[in-house]
C-alpha cells in the first residue's frame, strides 16, 4: 500500500493552480468508475485513498489504477485499503459502488462515520439523491457527482443536486469538476437525472429497431454517429455502460417514469445468457 504524505499532496495541489481541490479525497469502490475517479484526482494533484472490500478487490483496484496512470504518463502514489477510517482528514469522498440503492446507503453511511467533515458524493446514475440522504444526519452535504464512463477521456460531469443539499456545495462543486479538466451540468434530483434518462430513452429505442428488424446495430449506430455526430451509437454505448446496468437502470425508470422505459425482450434476453457488453466479449457487439 502506497501513500504521499498530505504535505506533499497539499503542495501538489496548490502548484497546479488547483486550489479549489480538496488536498485529501476518497473514492469508496475501486471498480472501473472508481478507478477512473480516483485517476481524474491523482491527475489534478489530489491525495487519494480508495475503499475497497476484501484483500483480492484491493490488489485488482490498485492495478486498474496504475494501469490507467501509465495509460496517461502519470505518477502519482496512492492508497487502496479496506479500512474506512482511512477516510478520516479526507474533505470529499465519492461513492462508486454498484448501481444498488440499499448499497450505497450503507456505504454513505459508512463514510460518513469515519470522515465526518467531509463532502459526500454519490457517482450514481439514476438513484435518487434525496433517498440516499434520508440515512444521514446532515442530508446537506450529500449531492450527486455523476461521471462517464471512461472517466479519463469523458468531458461531463452532472451535479445532482437534492432538495436539501446546500447552495454553496453545489457552487463548489462545479469549481472542482471544471479544476479536473471537465464540464459540469446542474440537474435538480428526478429519476434518471439528465443524461441517463435521454441516454436510456434512446438506447431503448434502438434496441427495439434492433429486434423489429429494422437494421443491424451497426447501421442503427451509424445513423447517430454520421448522422447525429453522436461520438457512439446507442448500441456500443450501452455495450460499454454494461447491459446489465442498462437493464437495472431501465427497470428503475420505468417503475418511476412509466412504460416508455420498459425495458425490451432482447436486452433481458442478452443479460440473463450473460452477454453483459464489453465487460464479457458480447452484447449488441463482439469485442
Amino acid at each position: 500500500m502506497t501513500s504521499p504524505s498530505s504535505d506533499t499532496a497539499s503542495s501538489a495541489v496548490a502548484s497546479s493552480g488547483s486550489a479549489v481541490l480538496p488536498a485529501a479525497v476518497g473514492v469508496f469502490g475501486g471498480g472501473r468508475m472508481g478507478a477512473g475517479i480516483a485517476h481524474a484526482f491523482l491527475a489534478a494533484g489530489s491525495d487519494v485513498t480508495v475503499i475497497e472490500t476484501s484483500s483480492e478487490t484491493v490488489e485488482a483496484a490498485r492495478s486498474r489504477i496504475r494501469r490507467i496512470l501509465d495509460r496517461a504518463g502519470t505518477t502519482r502514489e496512492f492508497t487502496v485499503t479496506t479500512d474506512p477510517s482511512a477516510l478520516t482528514g479526507c474533505g470529499l469522498v465519492v461513492e462508486a459502488v454498484p448501481e444498488d440503492a440499499a448499497l450505497k446507503a450503507r456505504v454513505l453511511a459508512t463514510v460518513a462515520a469515519h470522515a465526518a467533515d467531509a463532502v459526500l458524493a454519490t457517482n450514481t446514475s439514476s438513484l435518487s439523491i434525496d433517498s440516499l440522504a434520508a440515512g444521514l444526519a446532515d442530508p446537506s452535504r450529500l449531492l450527486g457527482l455523476h461521471f462517464f464512463n471512461p472517466v479519463p477521456v469523458s468531458a461531463l460531469v452532472e451535479i445532482v443536486v437534492g432538495a436539501r443539499t446546500s447552495p454553496e456545495l453545489v457552487a463548489e462543486a462545479r469549481a472542482w469538476v471544471e479544476t479536473l479538466g471537465k464540464t459540469p451540468i446542474t440537474v435538480h434530483d428526478t429519476p434518471g437525472f439528465a443524461s441517463s434518462r435521454l441516454g436510456v430513452h434512446l438506447a431503448l429505442e434502438a434496441m427495439r429497431m434492433l429486434e423489429e428488424g429494422v437494421a443491424s446495430a451497426a447501421d442503427i449506430d451509424t445513423a447517430m454517429t454520421l448522422g447525429y455526430r453522436h461520438p457512439t451509437g446507442p448500441l456500443r454505448t450501452t455495450d460499454l455502460v454494461g447491459l446489465d446496468v442498462r437493464l437495472a437502470i431501465a427497470e428503475h425508470l420505468a417503475r418511476e417514469l412509466g412504460p416508455r422505459f420498459e425495458p425490451p425482450a432482447i436486452l433481458r434476453e442478452l443479460v440473463a445468457a450473460g452477454h453483459l457488453g464489453r465487460k464479457t466479449g458480447q452484447g449488441f457487439f463482439t469485442w
